[in-house]
């Protein structure tokens, strides 16, 4: 899929710098740099992350409450 994103020209001038010394494409660049927006937010970037997630939710948490508990 294509979609069109505005960049100013000091910015879009970083970006492709970056690009050269990198020796990577504006695509490329834009694939991490969205991955890791993703990944900021929480958001699972694909079947495997969304499995890991799940997976960590689903484990049972100890709480302190319970620790306390046991010894009263």
């Amino acid at each position: 899929m294509r979609k069109l994103i505005g960049f100013d020209e000091d910015t879009f001038d970083k970006i492709k710098q970056l690009g050269r010394d990198r020796m990577a494409t504006l695509q490329e660049l834009a694939d991490e740099a969205f991955a890791d927006l993703l990944k900021k937010h929480g958001v699972p970037i694909d079947l495997r992350d969304a499995l890991k997630k799940s997976a960590r939710s689903a484990k049972p948490k100890s709480s302190a409450t319970e620790h306390h508990r046991g010894k009263h």
